[in-house]
């Protein structure tokens, strides 16, 4: 594929380029409560107004229902943008629109604006493929003739929407720096990772995952399982898992991998014990019982202390570990605990270490942990999984040409 590197050799001053950006962040009202997508788009934004292209940013934020909803405008991401670039990023009031035309003609050489969000038109997200195209095309005309392409938002390369995939058809295209680091990081994972080569996942619901335990089950020595999806496990086990997380339509899925693992010789390691309350909520009395032995008017929120050690220990002598999905309720403090005790022991191995994005990303900086004692934080969390699932991504497959 084509990078931003030979856009650049091409010549990009006084040329529009359309940057599509992942700028997804959380809100808390009007304050953006965790930057990091937006620091991860400056260094493709930053190239090329040096080069003097006139930049044109276009990203979603949130669900919206295909129509302009004031709670999700990126309004908030602009200024954040702006104070990172160290220059004003104009912000259109609408999508493909008269105020689009009007802020995008306006730019200068080396200047940026930012489009309002995309899924306020429901064309980026429709299944039909002659909507997406018209979309695209408005998309396309606002960079004119001379235009080009720059994917940069590797959060959204799984799906198939106008502003990731159909206007790469109609523009010549690059990907920019952040998704070429992505894949080029993902791809050390499946196709020949150094071994010990362990995998840590957690987050909510197994049903998410279910496609990437499956390959990895191909591809691992050891795969750690925790967060509220090890609760489908240990009822496969056959434990009593109280009113902790579970997904019934789950377990004999998940009965299947664990005979998978042991058929394979890959060690499947599930938590050893954990924290429970009766009550969801931050201050809840916490009483730490072992995983064969939760009473059943008991939820556990996070890994236990005997198995944040056994996870460490398995995490210890890795050389590449891949850890996507927080270990317990992060963002209450008595619950954050077994999150930060995993990345502690990525930080601490003597090996190639990825955050699988998402919520894992989130807990690093949350949690104040030191990003750089990474080997690379990915900003996708759901591209990151379907890649190692296997699955072909979209956005990265129209640029392979």
């Amino acid at each position: 594929m084509k990078t931003l590197d030979d856009l650049l050799a091409e010549g990009v001053s006084g040329r529009r380029v359309l940057v599509r950006a992942d700028l997804n962040v959380p809100l808390d009202g009007d304050r953006i409560t965790d930057d990091g997508r937006v620091r991860a788009s400056v260094p493709t934004i930053t190239a090329l107004t040096d080069a003097g292209a006139r930049v044109v940013v276009t990203a979603h934020l949130g669900r919206p229902k295909g129509t302009p909803e004031d709670k999700y405008s990126l309004r908030p991401v602009a200024a954040r943008l702006g104070e990172l670039l160290g220059a004003e990023v104009a912000l259109a009031a609408d999508v493909v629109g008269d105020s689009a035309t009007a802020v995008v003609g306006a730019l200068a050489d080396g200047q940026v604006a930012l489009l309002e969000n995309i899924r306020f038109d429901p064309r980026e997200t429709s299944k039909d493929a002659a909507e997406r195209g018209e979309l695209a095309r408005e998309l396309a005309d606002l960079v004119g003739a001379d235009g080009a392409y720059v994917s940069d938002g590797f959060g959204v390369v799984h799906r198939k929407q106008a502003s990731v995939y159909d206007v790469a058809t109609l523009l010549p295209h690059y990907a920019g720096t952040l998704v070429l680091a992505e894949v080029e990081v993902l791809r050390r994972l499946v196709t020949d990772p150094r071994r010990p080569y362990v995998v840590v996942l957690g987050g909510a619901k197994v049903s998410d995952k279910l496609g990437v335990i499956a390959n990895l089950l191909t591809k691992v020595d050891r795969l750690l399982i925790g967060g509220g999806m090890a609760y489908t496990f240990l009822k496969a086990q056959g434990h009593e898992v109280g009113g902790s997380l579970l997904q019934e339509d789950q377990i004999e899925r998940v009965a299947g991998f664990l005979k998978e693992a042991d058929e394979r010789g890959v060690e499947l390691v599930l938590p050893l014990d954990v924290l429970t309350t009766k009550e969801f909520a931050a201050d809840a009395e916490i009483q730490i019982v072992a995983t064969d032995a939760i009473p059943a008017d008991r939820q556990g929120l996070d890994i236990g202390p005997r198995t944040r050690e056994l996870f460490a220990s398995k995490v210890a002598d890795a050389r590449t570990v891949f850890w996507n999905g927080p270990m317990g309720v992060f963002e209450f403090d008595a619950f954050a605990g077994g999150t930060k005790a995993v990345a502690q022991a990525l930080i601490d191995a003597d090996a190639f270490t990825v955050v699988g994005g998402g919520d894992s990303a989130a807990a690093v900086r949350a949690l104040g942990l030191p990003e750089d004692g990474f080997s690379h934080i990915s900003t996708g969390g759901g591209a990151s999984l379907e890649f190692l699932e296997g699955k072909e991504l979209p956005g990265i497959a129209v640029l392979e040409d």
